[in-house]
């Protein structure tokens, strides 16, 4: 158990807010928890039901105001059955800290692992994570430091930061700023670029991309997909002939009951063996 500055405990629940939501088959909470010492929110949907649900942790992309978790989006996913909690990252929305785009503040997607197999609404078992975008760093990185991670989601998923750098002029400054320069900085791109460590990755992988995503583009999908069938892992992947990084409302439903699909069936499998 890791204890911060503070004397909490990491994965500690510290406050939850009830939020005002037009549907009345999910309730929607603002939760504050504890991650080495530091305050960390998020928003947590959970829907209504008689029993306990399974739990899901949703990594959102951007950094800062760019990429922040949607409501509708969370709440879109807990009406599928999950309780689903979507960290904000350290740094964001009068969180403390500084979120570093994958360096430490990958902990609070652990310690949200934590913190969600708390709850009362949450029945006990492996916890799945879905990453979108920059999101994939943080659940492939989590999949790969702790135990209890389910079966991940790569939703237009950033595996290579070396290749971001190249293809993304706009995000150069803020990437030399948070992360550094991939010349002189190669360890602190390497820890953020799931290609270099598949190896160490356990848990089965679904890559989700869209193939004319011009923010991630599907090179990404291709590399990680080759580094995970030749490192003999379990995955799938399905690819979105004309889709950007956003998918249209009706598509974006069909492949999220697609991906819900396949979380229950290999959540299943490996609560079997668990």
């Amino acid at each position: 158990m890791n204890i911060g500055e503070t004397g909490i405990p990491s994965g500690t629940l510290l406050q939850r807010d009830l939020l005002q939501s037009h549907r009345q088959d999910v309730r929607l909470y603002v939760l504050t928890y504890s991650s080495e010492g530091l305050r960390v929110k998020g928003y947590l949907a959970v829907p209504d039901s008689k029993g306990p649900c399974p739990a899901l942790i949703f990594c959102r992309g951007g950094i800062r105001k760019v990429g922040m978790p949607r409501k509708r989006r969370v709440m879109t996913m807990a009406e599928r059955g999950y309780v689903v909690f979507a960290p904000f990252y350290r740094g964001n929305e009068g969180g403390e800290g500084r979120d570093e785009f994958g360096g430490e503040d990958r902990l609070d997607v652990i310690h949200a692992i934590t913190m969600i197999k708390s709850l009362p609404e949450v029945k006990p078992g492996l916890v799945p994570l879905i990453g979108f975008s920059r999101g994939s760093i943080m659940a492939l990185s989590a999949a790969k430091a702790c135990q209890g991670v389910g079966p991940v989601v790569v939703w237009g998923g950033v595996s290579d930061l070396f290749d971001t750098y190249e293809e993304r002029v706009d995000l150069r400054r803020m990437l030399k700023r948070v992360v550094g320069h991939p010349r002189k900085q190669i360890d602190a791109y390497q820890s953020r670029s799931p290609v270099y460590w598949v190896d160490a990755l356990k848990v089965p992988i679904m890559i989700v991309h869209g193939t004319s995503d011009a923010l991630v583009p599907v090179r990404h999908a291709w590399k990680l997909a080759e580094g995970l069938k030749r490192s003999g892992k379990d995955f799938a992947m399905e690819l979105h002939e004309g889709f950007g990084h956003r998918f249209p409302r009706e598509q974006d439903d069909k492949a999220l009951d697609a991906v819900f699909e396949w979380l229950s069936q290999k959540l299943q499998q490996m609560e079997i063996s668990y």
